[in-house]
């Protein structure tokens, strides 16, 4: 495949690029290494107008600019939108440094834009299902938490405790508690563990729930039950059909 040099200044980043952050100290080690040693790896770009979007290998052309290099060897595909912004993402995907947010959501735009479903995903880039499952369930988190998660207070291990918890206000007391306290990932899972037992303290149901519950199934027409906790509670209402069902949501909604 033929190598190009191409002037720095010809070649632009793309938009959609999935990695955001990019290490300050590690683009500067790696320009004294370019300009000790050059460019030994060519970055993969496409015409785009009148320059050069790159596809792989941003981190080395950062760099080259950081070190003062006039060209930077690179291969030119032909490539359209589609083919560029999918290579490009998996390109990424491979890479050690990416936060998990950043993994995240590569993870959304391979499967939203270019139909990729999660076996797909697991299989084209050599992770599993379940992993990219859960890395995907980071994107759920409060943006605070993600930006947490993007400026390495928290890790990927943290974020998956996190999500354990029921709702966004436990999740950010969850948060702000490991990266105050710096706990590991294991500590963190055992006080995550530790506040979903307390939340979850069933009190015995008082004269006042009993008879609320009666007349819940009364007006219903079916079984409803409530579960009192410590904060808040839970109501169950069955149902035995669809019919039933949207006789149930019908009374459920009515103004």
């Amino acid at each position: 495949m033929e190598i190009t040099e191409l002037n720095i200044e010809m070649i632009i980043a793309r938009e959609d690029q999935p990695r955001k952050v990019f290490d300050e100290e590690s683009l500067k080690e790696l320009a004294s290494s370019l300009t000790e040693h050059g460019v030994l790896q060519p970055v993969l770009v496409r015409e785009k107008g009148d320059r050069y979007e790159i596809i792989a290998g941003e981190r080395r052309w950062r760099a080259a600019q950081i070190a003062g290099l006039g060209t930077i060897p690179a291969i030119i595909r032909q490539l359209d939108d589609l083919q560029a912004g999918e290579l490009s993402l998996i390109e990424n995907l491979q890479r050690e440094d990416l936060t998990a947010v950043e993994e995240a959501q590569a993870y959304h735009q391979m499967i939203e834009r270019y139909q990729y479903t999660q076996e797909m995903l697991a299989q084209k880039i050599g992770k599993s299902r379940s992993h990219i499952a859960n890395t995907l369930r980071i994107l759920n988190l409060p943006p605070s938490i993600l930006e947490m998660i993007e400026s390495k207070q928290l890790s990927a291990g943290h974020a998956r405790a996190i999500l354990s918890l029921p709702g966004q206000k436990e999740q950010l007391a969850a948060a702000r508690e490991i990266t105050a306290r710096g706990l590991s990932v294991r500590e963190a899972e055992k006080r995550v563990k530790t506040k979903k037992t307390v939340q979850e303290i069933v009190f015995e149901k008082s004269a006042e729930i009993v008879d609320l519950e009666e007349r819940l199934q009364k007006h219903l027409g079916t079984k409803a039950e409530i579960t009192t906790f410590n904060k808040g509670g839970r109501i169950q209402i069955s149902y035995y059909s669809n019919e039933d069902l949207e006789r149930i949501m019908e009374m459920l909604i009515r103004k």
